[in-house]
């Protein structure tokens, strides 16, 4: 018996060394395809492009890591390719296609604006790769509801959004630049924050929901339709926005709660 389980175990490590598995890995590879199509579209200057492909690259990694798990094909493999990929897409694309977008305009403002527009792109890029990097290094032991910092698919998002809707609105000039500057340096800056940002892992596909919660499918399509780069651009810049304002209205309350302490201590002693 010990020994049929022994072939099997090697027989299994012989598989998984033989070869990896397509689906999963397929999906990461599109994935990474959009993501180099993001910056190749943004060097000719085609910046909504630019932008869906990195919201297509997002959808994609989304599905990656659940096809993978319901289809039980996990694998180490799996994880370094899809986080490489995360890498160029979330990383590298958004902070190339941000730099293509606004260079041009940021030098007309002096030298000193087009050189603060290549510090806050590759601060964007730096800030992806140390958020990929804590992520794996702190997968096992993290809480899965929570991820610490703003994930980088979100933050890419951002400035994704950021780019399409200052591309179909043609805003331009001291003020665009500017808000761009400081968008994609906020992302960035709350990518390596330690703000816990709601994952919704726990949220579990399989479960019975009432109907009436069906309707907010079609509702979010709608929704988008309706104007899909200012859409997309509020709800994951509320998304980026959300860990900090809990933070605040937490301390806000601590501070309220430690006024009342020596107030009611006062009284305790009057009386």
């Amino acid at each position: 018996m010990g020994r049929s389980t022994k072939l099997e175990q090697m027989e299994e490590n012989h598989a998984k060394r033989k070869g990896v598995y397509l689906l999963p890995n397929l999906i990461t590879t599109g994935a990474l395809f959009a993501g180099f199509s993001a910056v190749v579209a943004a060097m000719d200057g085609n910046f909504v492009p630019a932008a869906v492909a990195i919201y297509i690259a997002m959808v994609l990694d989304g599905l990656d890591g659940r096809v993978a798990r319901m289809t039980s094909t996990e694998s180490d493999f799996g994880k370094q390719y899809d986080s490489l990929a995360d890498m160029v897409s979330f990383g590298l694309a958004p902070s190339l296609v941000f730099y293509l977008w606004g260079v041009e305009h940021l030098e007309e403002l002096g030298w000193l604006w087009g050189k603060l527009g290549w510090l806050v792109a590759f601060f964007f890029a730096v800030a992806a790769a140390l958020r990929l990097a804590r992520y794996n290094s702190r997968a096992a032991a993290a809480d899965k509801r929570y991820f610490e910092g703003l994930p980088s698919p979100s933050a890419a998002a951002v400035v994704a959004g950021l780019v399409w809707i200052s591309t179909v609105l043609e805003a331009s000039g001291v003020v665009a630049m500017i808000a761009g500057l400081a968008v994609t340096a906020t992302v960035g800056g709350l990518m390596v924050s330690r703000l816990p940002y709601y994952s919704g892992k726990d949220f579990n596909l399989g479960e019975r929901i009432p109907f009436g919660y069906v309707l907010l499918i079609p509702a979010v399509f709608i929704l988008i339709s309706l104007n899909p780069p200012t859409v997309l651009f509020v709800l994951f810049f509320s998304y980026s926005l959300s860990a900090p304002l809990v933070a605040a209205w937490r301390w806000l309350r601590r501070r309220q709660r430690q006024q009342l302490r020596p107030d009611e201590e006062g009284a305790d002693e009057g009386s």
